[in-house]
């Protein structure tokens, strides 16, 4: 007779299969194509538009990084809050998983799921300032539980997002990220990981539970140099091995369109593979379609939806193109992936290198202590990320119980995060990718059905920025 974990983990398995297999990858392609045509290719055809408004405007104008609202987060503030969430340890173990997985096709089809992903974030973002609220406390209130109930007038499938939401908090936006950090300062520091667990909890306690200013705070500080600490040492390592530059995107572009794997005589893992593992891949970094960010941007002090929209553009481009496209480079040029013995090896069933591992190997390649930097970034991006989830949380916590709820909600999410650092978790892991995917479920519905509203959002605010009555920033000269 099956143990409940045997049965517990077929289960998962089953659901984990259909919301990141062909069916669901799918439905994310199609909503950010949608988006994409309907709104005329925005990421492109306004790539200086949302440029100007979101990285570009940090020099310009200081409303942007900073605000006088006690009861919202500045515009910066909410991004990086965003990015603190999706630049985990997906945009270092992830992306060298997808590599050894399914080849370096896997690449392409990560950059086509964030291309399309960055109008799924736009129009999730649009909607979150839309349909945003106050509540008791005057700070603002809003996410993909918020418009599906105000928008959709479909207060269930709200519930059922914030189920999934508080769940996964709890599993990949915490005990995962805290085991990740307590394995990698093991591994390459020696420290005991309930030490770890000790010195993460109050790290944490000292943040969470000065609520989203003081998180918002710590996050604006903490991305921008771990993500300029990360994106220098990979190019040191990838103008290290310039020469291996121009084979590096052939074999991109030459393994995401082959249509034969390994098995069936040719050498190659299959179009099929390098598409699934590289968008899933994709979508598990940059969230895109999952409606978590929209939580934090719903925070911002912005006026304008439309701008707020923009902002999840920079997120994705910033998470997926920039940081992870860092990551597979640095694999791909330094020479310590080899497709012929990986594929060989994976016919054979023999265990292979992965993940965390693989991206230290190609650090180490060049950089002195390569391992302890791989093990340093993990340790900054899986904080962040902790942080960042310990407020989409909160949010579907105070959703789904009323405001009085989240202080223990914060308690809990604190004292498990030892428990991260401390147990075995390949079952937690499982299932909380299963629930972090199934948030996708209602949320695709919504932004698909609620999709004339950002379209006609968009096109209002175009119009008025061409005709000069309107900043780029949502500010009003005219009306």
């Amino acid at each position: 007779m099956e143990s409940f974990i045997q049965i517990l983990t077929k289960v998962n398995n089953s659901l984990n299969d259909f919301v990141w297999g062909p069916v669901m990858l799918a439905g994310f392609l199609a909503v950010g194509s949608m988006f994409t045509v309907r709104t005329g290719v925005f990421q492109i055809s306004h790539l200086k538009l949302w440029l100007d408004v979101t990285f570009l405007q940090l020099f310009k104008d200081r409303n942007v990084v900073k605000t006088n609202d006690k009861h919202a987060i500045s515009q910066f503030q909410s991004s990086c809050t965003a990015l603190a969430a999706t630049l985990g340890t997906g945009s270092i173990a992830g992306v060298a998983t997808a590599i050894t997985a399914g080849g370096p096709g896997a690449v392409f089809w990560m950059w086509i799921s964030a291309f399309l992903g960055m109008m799924t974030s736009y129009a999730e973002n649009t909607l979150g300032i839309k349909y945003r609220y106050k509540n008791e406390k005057g700070d603002w209130i809003g996410g993909a539980m918020v418009y599906i109930e105000r928008g959709l007038h479909c207060k269930w499938l709200a519930i059922i997002f914030s189920v999934f939401c508080a769940l996964a908090s709890f599993g990949i936006g915490n005990m995962t990220q805290a085991n990740s950090i307590a394995s990698g300062l093991k591994e390459s520091f020696g420290l005991d990981p309930r030490v770890t667990g000790i010195a993460l909890m109050t790290l944490a306690a000292m943040v969470i539970l000065g609520g989203i200013k003081r998180v918002a705070s710590v996050t604006e500080k903490v991305v921008p140099f771990m993500a300029a600490f990360y994106i220098a040492g990979g190019f040191i390592v990838i103008f290290a091995n310039a020469a291996r530059i121009p084979s590096t995107f052939a074999s991109i572009f030459t393994e995401a369109f082959h249509f034969r794997a390994a098995g069936g005589g040719v050498l190659g893992y299959g179009i099929s593979l390098a598409m699934r593992k590289g968008i899933s891949r994709g979508v598990f970094s940059n969230e895109a379609g999952l409606g978590s960010s929209v939580m934090v941007h719903s925070a911002s002090d912005v006026k304008e939806p439309v701008v707020q929209g923009m902002w999840g553009i920079f997120e994705v481009f910033t998470d997926t193109l920039v940081v992870c496209t860092i990551t597979a480079l640095t694999i791909l040029t330094s020479g310590v992936y080899n497709m012929k013995q990986y594929l060989i090896n994976m016919n054979e069933n023999i265990e292979v290198i992965s993940g965390t591992a693989l991206t230290s190997q190609a650090f180490s390649s060049v950089i002195p202590f390569g391992g302890e930097f791989v093990a340093i970034g993990i340790v900054l991006f899986a904080f962040s990320t902790l942080l960042g989830w310990s407020y989409y949380g909160e949010r579907a916590v105070e959703y789904l119980f009323g405001l009085k709820a989240v202080h223990a909600y914060k308690i809990i999410f604190i004292c498990v995060i030892y428990l991260g650092c401390v147990a075995s978790l390949n079952l937690v892991w499982d299932i909380a990718d299963t629930l972090n995917g199934f948030m996708a479920v209602p949320n695709l519905i919504a932004i698909t059905l609620l999709s004339g509203e950002v379209i006609t959002m968009t096109k209002e605010y175009i119009a008025k920025v061409k005709a000069g009555k309107e900043s780029i920033n949502g500010d009003n000269f005219a009306r």
